[in-house]
Parts: C-alpha cells; sequence; structure tokens
C-alpha cells in the first residue's frame, strides 16, 4: 500500500495564526512602552473624571 500523503495546510495554518499573535503581541508591547515614556494618557481633572464616571455608569436605552 502506498503511503497516505500528509496535508501541509494545517501545519502553514498554525504557522500563520501563531505569527499574528506574536505580531499582534509585540506591536501592543511597543505601543504600552511609547505611551508610557510619552505620557500619552496625563493627570486627569476631577471634572472630566466624573464625567468619564457618569458616562460609563449611566445605562443605555
Amino acid at each position: 500500500m502506498a503511503e497516505k500523503p500528509k496535508s501541509v495546510v494545517l501545519p502553514v495554518v498554525v504557522a500563520a495564526v501563531f505569527a499574528g499573535l506574536g505580531r499582534m503581541v509585540l506591536q501592543k508591547i511597543k505601543a504600552d512602552r511609547a505611551a508610557k515614556q510619552n505620557r500619552v494618557a496625563g493627570p486627569v481633572d476631577e471634572k472630566t473624571r466624573q464625567w468619564i464616571s457618569d458616562v460609563v455608569r449611566t445605562p443605555r436605552q
């Protein structure tokens, strides 16, 4: 009997998925470091903090 040929598609798809996930993680780490160094999210005054709290807590209709 002849050997059944093994599919190459599944390992290639798995490798592509892991490569994509790894790239996303690296981009997230780089973005977090850049935001930390540039202080993108600076201190928030009390009025803005209260407005954010109200927006988040208010149920949507």
